[in-house]
């Protein structure tokens, strides 16, 4: 890999791609969402991961109801997410927030996203995270055309 694009990833700016993004990217045909994943593809941005997001990402890519939404192949989406996991940053969560999110399966985006240093949660769940107990002001809660818009002004 060429100097410029190493340095080029190592700042790039460190995000939180929610589940419900990357499944925007895979079934929808374009769009903000298909976009961002692009972009961290290419390591304009630095998607981090853990554990717990990278078992959900598995869990529901290989859903019935999403599988048959998506025009790839199961083999094709398993190639895209390897793809996109190549690019991520792996950050592991030692110490558990607990935000009080409205939804529970939500406590683990935003523990990553403190863990990671990361810069935006990028999701189409914004209200839930903003009604959390805790509050993070270092890290925007955005969806992925806001983030976009954002990032090219």
């Amino acid at each position: 890999m060429p100097f410029d694009s190493v340095f080029a990833i190592m700042h790039a700016m460190r995000i939180v791609l929610d589940t419900n993004v990357l499944i925007a990217a895979l079934i929808g045909s374009g769009g903000a969402s298909r976009t961002l994943l692009r972009a961290c593809l290419r390591g304009e941005f630095e998607p981090q991961m853990g554990n717990a997001l990278f078992a959900e990402y598995e869990s529901v890519t290989r859903r019935p109801p999403i599988v048959e939404q998506c025009a790839l192949t199961p083999d094709q989406v398993e190639q895209i997410l390897d793809a996109f996991l190549s690019r991520c940053r792996w950050v592991e969560v030692y110490y558990l927030w607990r935000p009080n999110l409205p939804d529970e399966a939500d406590h683990h985006v935003l523990e990553l996203a403190v863990a990671s240093g990361a810069s935006a949660i990028v999701t189409h769940n914004q209200r839930d995270f903003r009604r959390s107990e805790l509050i993070f002001d270092r890290i925007r809660v955005v969806a992925p055309g806001a983030f976009l818009e954002e990032e090219e002004s």
